[in-house]
């Protein structure tokens, strides 16, 4: 599905604009170093910044002075020496001008990383962890937030902007959800300031992320990125999308009989709808009568509210829409949203609604796929333990009927670009390590997702001159309808790329999340499990809990006995189990022709043994492969579930 128009013109027109390197001048620093920055503890740390050509410069930082000189390219940088966890401290910085940066700690920093289930924010999770956001006031926590922001030509030298915030219940709300569980913990755990630099893009493609050199082992990548230097041909292309975009929603306007000129509007309250047909919400209009179009629908809906809750605030809790809508609410237009994902939560004020009938309108715009009301999802108006069920019949009309609208060239997901424009400026700033979750955006080519990986994280490694720098990251979780048959799956086989990252890539370490997610929702709830997931993984690998069980199962090797293959595993832990107790589950089996059955399998010691009677001379075995493998159910005694894997490479 695509999202609207405005969306598009802010990706468009906004993040094209790309700062060059801070003009030679008078000392200035990047936007990272600056107020409440946390530096990294028990390594050389290094500080940079811009000034005069043969500028010297001076910085006097925990009572010791060192010096630099800026280069031909106005550029200077020093080293401080390792430093012991602490603060607060000031930075006193000298050439020309003077300046002073406060309130710095000394601790871990870690760079979060990644795409839409990185960037997701506490402020989408609040209604789940609303204790968690009230204590969070912490300020050895801190955060800062990279903007959004590719390059196509170049790296960039600096971000447009940013800074530093320490966690409060309103700071807090802004801090990558899973990256702030991850701090929480090991704050908790070490009592050592913790810092997150943000720099995730929802929606981005690992390519993304790569530097140019990496770009080369990627004839097709590196290909594309060569063509989005040519300004001509990237101007040309997002003229004609803008035009096109432009006229279908215009179009679409124009067309729209809900607001027809010289007729009621569709959102009165008093409008004549006995020609309007019924739908069933949540629900899809492609199953219930319309069919598969694309276009305006409308929506209305006669709500009953008890006089109780028309004196209060209520929340209009609407789901998710496939793709935008627009709310009315007795004639009055109460909100709108401008694409599928996030999760419709109106706040309606004490006077919005009154007792007795009220006229509910959504007026739904959906430029491809299948339209409608996501399943699954909350349909109510609520106010505190009290809720009318929005749920059931509703009236529907189609408005305007259009073909779709084809997809826009997102330019921020592109090529090379997101490591030029927010992966550069952040290189030279010392990082604990890395935590990653991302690989949505590739499961349409989930194969390359290995040799993608391996890149990027060497790349990565050397823009940070950190040869051994932890990379921990989070296998993709379950999601989509559950298929009741074994069947091939490209989540399912990104996700076995990434198991065998693990492998190919060493100082790397995976959080399974197999069962930390939702079939309707690709941004599941659940982030403190994957943040304390990751700080399991930290804590083990990076911090040396050398007896801590941080990881799940783990397929090791198979090996074939008559109808019957036992499977080996690492991570076991103190035990495996079966999740809930019973039988084992989401386990196939194929033989010589790979046609896959379910299959019977069992714990024996620290291994399963997998068979089907009908599969006399077994091959391979496969576990929880399925986009949603809903029921996988093996796990060690510390908790931890096991990784999706397939025998048959």
């Amino acid at each position: 599905m695509n999202p609207n128009l405005s969306l598009r013109t802010i990706w468009a027109l906004g993040l094209s604009a790309l700062a060059a390197a801070p003009a030679n001048a008078a000392v200035r620093l990047p936007r990272l170093i600056s107020d409440g920055m946390v530096l990294q503890r028990g390594t050389p740390v290094r500080v940079w910044g811009w000034a005069d050509k043969g500028e010297a410069v001076a910085v006097t930082f925990q009572g010791k002075s060192y010096r630099a000189t800026a280069g031909p390219d106005g550029r200077w940088q020093l080293l401080l020496p390792a430093l012991k966890p602490g603060g607060p401290y000031v930075m006193s910085l000298k050439a020309s001008n003077q300046l002073e940066v406060k309130d710095i700690l000394v601790g871990d920093v870690w760079l979060a990383s990644g795409q839409s289930n990185m960037e997701l924010p506490m402020a989408r999770v609040k209604d789940k962890y609303p204790d968690v956001i009230a204590q969070s006031t912490n300020a050895q926590i801190r955060q800062f937030d990279a903007p959004t922001r590719y390059s196509r030509s170049r790296p960039q030298a600096d971000l447009p902007s940013g800074r530093w915030t320490a966690a409060d219940p309103k700071s807090v709300l802004q801090f990558s959800a899973v990256g702030y569980f991850f701090a929480k913990e090991l704050h908790a755990k070490y009592k050592v300031p913790i810092g997150l630099i943000r720099a995730a893009v929802g929606g981005s493609p690992a390519e993304a992320w790569l530097s140019a050199d990496a770009l080369k082992a990627f004839p097709a990548y590196e290909q594309r990125a060569r063509q989005l230097q040519d300004s001509l041909y990237v101007a040309g292309v997002q003229q004609q999308e803008r035009a096109r975009d432009v006229a279908w929603y215009r179009n679409l306007r124009q067309q729209d009989q809900g607001f027809a000129k010289g007729q009621t509007p569709w959102y009165a309250p008093d409008l004549d709808t006995r020609d309007w047909k019924t739908m069933t919400i949540p629900g899809y209009w492609a199953d219930q009568g319309l069919g598969p179009i694309n276009g305006v629908v409308w929506l209305r809906k006669e709500v009953d509210v008890p006089a109780a809750m028309a004196s209060q605030p209520v929340r209009l809790n609407l789901g998710t829409i496939v793709d935008a809508d627009s709310v009315y609410l007795n004639g009055r237009f109460v909100g709108t949203t401008a694409y599928q994902y996030p999760p419709r939560k109106y706040e309606l004020p004490v006077g919005a609604l009154k007792p007795g009938k009220n006229v509910l309108v959504v007026r739904v715009i959906n430029s491809a796929g299948r339209g409608g009301f996501t399943l699954d999802k909350p349909y109510e108006l609520r106010a505190g333990e009290q809720a009318v069920d929005l749920r059931g019949a509703w009236q529907v009309k189609l408005g305007a009927k259009s073909e779709p609208l084809a997809a826009p060239t997102f330019w921020q997901w592109q090529p090379g670009v997101l490591y030029n424009g927010m992966v550069a400026p952040l290189a030279p700033y010392t990082v604990k390590g890395v935590i990653w979750y991302q690989g949505e955006a590739n499961t349409k080519a989930p194969k390359e997702y290995l040799p993608l990986m391996s890149s990027l994280i060497g790349d990565w490694r050397r823009a940070w001159n950190q040869p051994a720098m932890p990379f921990l990251y989070v296998q993709l979780a379950n999601f989509m309808a559950v298929k009741e048959q074994p069947t091939e799956s490209s989540w399912a086989e990104l996700r076995d790329q990434q198991r065998r990252t693990l492998a190919a890539v060493p100082h790397t370490a995976m959080a399974v999340a197999i069962d930390l997610g939702e079939w309707n929702d690709i941004h599941p709830l659940d982030k403190q499990s994957v943040g304390h997931r990751l700080a399991l993984a930290a804590e083990k690998d990076v911090y040396g809990e050398s007896g801590l069980v941080a990881s799940g199962p783990l397929y090791q090797g198979m090996k074939v006995s008559g109808n019957k293959i036992t499977l080996s595993f690492t991570g076991v832990g103190g035990g495996l189990v079966a999740k809930g107790g019973g039988e084992l589950k989401q386990f196939a089996i194929a033989g010589p022709d790979q046609q896959w059955q379910w299959a019977q399998a069992r714990i024996e010691g620290d291994k399963v043994v997998v068979w089907n009677e009908q599969v006399p001379n077994p091959v391979a075995v496969r576990y929880a492969w399925a986009d949603n493998p809903e029921g996988a159910n093996l796990y060690n005694k510390a908790g931890l579930p096991a990784s999706p894997f397939r025998t048959d490479h």
